[in-house]
Order: C-alpha cells, then structure tokens, then sequence
C-alpha cells in the first residue's frame, strides 16, 4: 500500500481540527436522528426505517441489545454534555430492568413486546450489553447502575461461565435449560463480553472483570485465530474447537464461514485490552496488527470499497454485502493501530475506510447511516430492514476524538468532557 497521501506535516487526520469537528458534526448528526426518533413511549426503543419513522410503531419486538446498546451510547452523550441524553438513559435503564429482566428466574429475556417476552431464551450476546449498559450508565451516576451491575455480574459468573475454558457458553432457556443441547459456542457473545468486562473494569476497578476480559481473549485470539493465521473462527462445539460448516439461519448474528469485521473489531479491544492490563501481555499488539492486516487483505474490496460481510474457509467473499458496522470497527481499529503501532499503512486504511464510510454509507439526505450495502455500495435491506440502532456509527466517530487508552466512558471521563 502507497504511503499516506498528503502533506506529512499536517500529520494524520485525527490531529487535525477540521477531520476532528467533521467526526463531531457525524456524531451530532447521529444523535439527532436517534434522539428524536428511536423512543419508544411505551418501553424500549424503535426499529427505524430509512426516514427515521418506526418499521413497526404497534407491534415493535424490542430486542435487548437494542436498548443496551442506547443506554451506553446516550451515557456516552451525558458525559459529553448533550442535553437530552440523560432522559433516553433513564428510558433504557427503566425497561432492562423492570421488563427485560426475569424477576423469576433471573437473567434478562432477549426480546419482548407489548404484551411480555417474545423469546425468554437467555443469550449471552444480550447479557454482554446488560454489562456494557450497566457500566457505562455507572459513569454518570445513575441510580439503577449499581444493582444492574451487581445483578448481571452473579447471572454471567454463575449461569454462562465456565472456568475450564475461560469464557461463556451461549445459550439457555428461560428457566436456565441449555439451548439444543447446549453444544454451540460462539465468539461474537463472548468479544462482546471482552467489551463489557472493560468498561466494568473501568467503572469500578475490581480487577476480576479484567482478568476475564484476557482469558477470553487468550482462547479467542492467541489460542484459535492465531493457530488459523489470525482468522477469527465466529463457530465451536462445547470444547471450542472449530465448526467450519455451522450453519444458522439467522445471518444477521450466526453467518456461515467467517467475518471479517470481527477481526477489526478484535484488533482494537486487543489493544484496548493490552493498555488497560498495563501493557504486559506481550502477544497482544502483534495480534492486534495481524487481525487488522489479514481483514484489510482478505476483507476488503478493492476495486468497489467496502469490507464483504463474510468469507468462506478458502478466503473467498461469500457473502458479498456491504455492512456499515465492519467499515466502523475497521476506522476504529486503523486509530488505535495508529496511536500504538503507527504506520503509514494504517493511516492510509484510515483515510480510505472514512472516504468509503462518507460516500456510501452516511445518509446525507436523511440522517442516519445506511446499514447495509449491495457489493456495488448500493443501500440494500436483505438482512437490516432499516437503522436500527446507533452503536457502532457513534463510536466509530468519538473513538478518534480521544485517547486511546480504554473505552469511549473512560476516554471522556478522563479528558473532562472535552475533544
């Protein structure tokens, strides 16, 4: 890849102040759009369409991740000093715990509507956002965040842990029944989980959500993708070992063969991971930049832009769409690189990834980020129905904004609000 184009004196984007109040003005915009639209008066969040109306304003399922991930993200505007922000916290707080929640049996219910759970299986894809909510709601001291915290913290030691491999299982029934047997692991819950057992860490110091934070990541990264060239495998049986032809009809969360935006995602909590443990695990950098090599080599479509959703175990695109959370994860991923290994190589994917993420993705006419993509960069609704949430477009555009040391909560806590 050539050298990082421009003039070098001007450094990179991320030290100059219009590239700085350009991302700012992306994350207002996002907040906008989400702020007016997404609540729902009668609990939890909307589904959007492309216009920021609701796909389904009586029959709404209100997945869990949903709400999680807005609590986090408007914790993230209160600490910013947005106005407003602090009410929809309040609003996603209130409906994790008195409705998600299985007051019964404990845990929290993946998707309900208005008239109780949908699906009260227990995922723990869904209770690492209760984590990651719990923490960042924490940080601006809201009133449920302690219970939360200590709530979900028992759920996740005593129900999806387990010690021998360091890392959760996936899925039980509402009354704590393994899920089909429970033979399925899978890493995107437990990459997840990596995130939320930080912010925990951040939020209250006890060092025992770090410590689960890099043994997951040791058997994830270290163990398996790095014994596959760094390839992160998204499917195991009980004993973690590969599932190459699993298959799940739900492509949204269990796409066939392998993702590469994962392996973005992983690059930045990798070194994330490596900051916040005082830079002593020694493997941990190289793997972060070999994640973020292999993506950019086998990931990403370099005649079109864009990174192809899944790959096949040859390293061939398989599903070819182009979705707006691996082009996120992959600015992400290229800023922290560029913080602690910088190169021009990742400057380059920084500025090239940004230029595909503002021509394509960024719905300049009506707000919002187009979440899907045809392989010719063309809005498309096979698998996203419209916007759903405001999670990775916001931290794709602050992550930037601030040190890269820990997550967004951290960052902007530390810095006292200001960019």
């Amino acid at each position: 890849m050539a050298p990082a184009t421009g003039n070098a004196a001007l450094g990179n984007w991320t030290s100059r102040a219009y590239h700085r109040a350009w991302l700012l003005a992306q994350a207002n915009g996002l907040f906008d759009f989400f702020q007016h639209n997404s609540v729902n008066p009668k609990g939890g969040f909307y589904d959007l369409d492309d216009t920021g109306k609701p796909l389904d304003a009586e029959g709404q399922v209100r997945s869990i991740h949903i709400a999680a991930r807005a609590v986090h993200c408007f914790a993230i505007g209160a600490l910013l000093g947005r106005p407003g922000a602090a009410d929809l916290v309040d609003h996603g707080m209130d409906y994790l715990w008195n409705h998600h929640r299985d007051r019964k049996n404990g845990g929290y219910f993946w998707s309900l509507d208005k008239n109780g759970p949908v699906d009260s299986n227990k995922q723990g894809y869904g209770h690492a956002f209760v984590l990651l909510a719990a923490s960042s709601a924490k940080t601006i001291g809201h009133p449920l965040a302690d219970g939360m915290l200590a709530d979900i913290t028992e759920i996740l030691n005593t129900k999806f842990w387990e010690p021998r491999h360091g890392a959760i299982a996936e899925e039980f029934t509402a009354d704590w029944q393994p899920l089909d047997g429970g033979t399925y692991r899978g890493q995107n819950s437990n990459m997840h989980l990596t995130e939320a057992l930080m912010a925990a860490f951040e939020a209250t110091g006890d060092k025992e959500y770090l410590t689960k934070a890099e043994s997951i990541a040791d058997l994830v990264i270290r163990r398996a993708a790095g014994s596959v060239d760094w390839r992160v495998a998204e499917h195991f049986d009980a004993e973690w070992k590969f599932d190459k032809q699993y298959y799940h009809p739900n492509e949204m969360f269990r796409p066939a063969g392998t993702t590469p935006g994962h392996w973005l995602e992983w690059a930045r909590l990798i070194l994330q991971l490596w900051v916040l443990g005082g830079k002593r695990i020694e493997w941990m950098p190289d793997a972060a930049k070999a994640l973020f090599e292999q993506s950019m080599a086998l990931g990403w479509d370099s005649d079109k832009g864009g990174f192809f959703y899944t790959l096949d175990w040859n390293d061939k695109p398989a599903k070819r769409n182009k979705l707006w959370w691996p082009a996120c994860e992959g600015a992400a991923a290229a800023h922290f690189l560029n913080e602690h290994l910088p190169s021009d190589y990742h400057e380059e994917c920084y500025r090239k990834i940004w230029s595909v993420i503002e021509r394509a993705f960024i719905d300049h006419k009506n707000g919002g980020w187009h979440e899907e993509l045809t392989e010719d960069l063309v809005p498309s609704h096979s698998l996203f129905p419209g916007k759903g949430d405001i999670y990775h477009a916001l931290q794709a555009c602050l992550i930037p904004l601030f040190p890269a040391t820990g997550s967004l909560t951290k960052g902007i806590a530390e810095a006292g609000g200001r960019l």
